[in-house]
């Protein structure tokens, strides 16, 4: 018998909660994947000694709030920017955010526990569950695949298979590497019983390294791009009395020497809408000296507004426009936002009711000699779908962002991250313009050839790679690994059910 099957249900509460917070250690800024991957491999235990599924699923969701509250931490920090407004949201959104991802694992606990089946059955399952569950956090009711387990493995060579099967197939991978290998030991049976979990993890392992080792080397282009960071505080970026400084700050960082052949601005980088600019465009072509400049700026359409960046070529005139069409729920919109206005509920970044509109969708934006880019605007490159998305193959993607909102802790490291993600799995360079940092040049290995800190205003002029051939993962998306895991536990389901052992 399981010795953890003695412990009282509110003991393995606990434990299950101290565990999914210990787990999140493996994410940006630590990156401690050692810590996700042991706390994987102990919860299986615990799940195995739950004597009911609705035990089961208790027991995922508290592991699962205690993993999310401590990765999302950083959800606290938009709601201090204007504390008289929102200040009173901030424990309540990070509570309900926790809550609500965390009933997608509680879901995959409760299909998984069939008490007919073997403990190396049923840790093979909940893996299969999980990665599936943690596919639809990604899509569905717009998705939100932050704080994914795939993203432990950024800055090692395992991170190098996204160009392959992509996030969550990565995250398929490391709960398949570990979960059958905590319930297998779980069992006091002999070492025979371990030896194809323990296999399996040693194959996965060599295979990644292998992969890592035969990527193709990274070539760099003769192009020099220019990262600007006016490192503007987001209660202080619109303020009278300092936008004319950070917009001055940014001014300055683009007039000077030597010149670049392109210069990236941050999202909302101009203190004006795109409708009475012109006077701030101009002085920026001033300051550019024909040299093009892709920059972030709202424009309002009739009633609509939209959160858009904008490329002025060598002559200082707009030649390209992209309006961010995935839009921040609560942030840049509010569901049912009339409704929630008179409520005194506004999204954080307007304090109109329906707040911004979406654009049309992926797009590519033309930045001339440079070639063709994704345009990415801040929470844009957390979702991997976004990018694939795009009506052909880009020359680099292109992300601009205002991380002020996240804070100075964990939030900018981890979208930092996601950014390094999208780039392995494209195959293609990131530029990476943020307001506060990191604002980096991103290789298509997903390594950072250049940065800003975190918190200091500057710019940085950096060589911009080459882009590699086109990945796998770019060509297929997430729909093999969908199909794959659907079949997987769709037999795994029926094969307990049956009491197959």
């Amino acid at each position: 018998m399981n010795p953890i099957q003695r412990w009282p249900f509110w003991l393995k509460l606990s434990v299950a909660a101290l565990l999914g917070a210990f787990g999140a250690f493996g994410l940006a800024p630590f990156g401690y994947w050692i810590a996700t991957l042991v706390v994987l491999i102990l919860i299986a235990p615990l799940f195995l000694a739950c004597e009911t599924r609705s035990r089961a699923a208790m027991l995922g969701w508290v592991f699962a709030t205690g993993y999310f509250a401590h990765a999302l931490s950083w959800i606290m920090e938009p709601f201090q920017v204007d504390a008289e407004r929102h200040a009173w949201m901030a424990p309540f959104a990070l509570i309900f955010m926790a809550g609500a991802l965390a009933l997608f694992w509680a879901l995959a606990f409760w299909v998984s526990r069939r008490g007919n089946a073997s403990a190396l059955r049923q840790g093979v399952m909940l893996a299969m569950a999980l990665s599936l569950v943690e596919l639809g956090r990604g899509y569905l009711l717009t998705g939100f695949p932050w704080a994914g387990v795939a993203q432990i493995w950024v800055d090692t060579p395992v991170a190098q298979l996204l160009s392959l099967i992509g996030p969550y197939g990565l995250g398929a991978l490391t709960f398949a590497a570990t979960l059958p290998l905590g319930a297998a030991l779980s069992e006091k049976r002999s070492v025979r019983h371990v030896m194809f979990p323990a296999a399996f993890v040693l194959g996965c392992a060599v295979f990644a390294l292998g992969y890592s080792a035969l990527r193709p080397p990274v070539m760099l282009s003769d192009n020099i791009v220019r990262l600007v960071q006016p490192n503007a505080p987001q209660h202080q970026k619109w303020d009278p009395d300092y936008a004319p400084l950070f917009f001055a700050r940014q001014i300055e960082f683009t007039a000077s020497q030597p010149r670049p052949d392109l210069i990236i601005w941050p999202e909302t980088s101009v203190p004006a809408w795109l409708g009475s600019a012109q006077p701030y465009l101009t002085a920026i072509a001033d300051a550019a000296q024909g040299t093009p400049v892709v920059l972030g700026v709202q424009r309002g359409d009739g009633p609509r507004i939209y959160n858009s960046m904008i490329y002025l070529d060598e002559k200082g005139q707009q030649r390209g426009l992209y309006d961010k069409h995935h839009l921040a729920p609560f942030g840049e919109y509010v569901p049912l936002g009339d409704l929630m206005a008179r409520l005194g509920v506004f999204g954080l970044a307007t304090t109109t009711g329906n707040g911004f509109s979406a654009g049309p969708g992926p797009a590519l934006l033309d930045v001339g000699k440079l070639g063709r880019a994704v345009p990415l605007i801040c929470y844009e490159a957390v979702f991997p779908q976004d990018v694939n998305g795009a009506p052909d193959r880009a020359d680099f993607l292109l992300q601009i962002t205002n991380d002020a909102w996240f804070g100075t802790r964990s939030g900018p490291y981890q979208h930092l991250a996601q950014a390094q993600m999208r780039a392995i799995e494209q195959g293609l360079p990131m530029m990476r313009s943020a307001n506060t940092g990191v604002s980096a040049m991103i290789d298509p290995l997903g390594r950072i050839t250049e940065s800003l800190p975190l918190g200091q205003a500057g710019y940085v002029d950096a060589v911009l790679p080459e882009p590699q051939v086109r990945t796998i993962y770019s060509w297929i998306g997430d729909s093999p690994v969908l199909i794959a895991l659907l079949f997987l536990v769709a037999v795994l389901w029926r094969r307990t059910r049956h009491g197959s052992q």
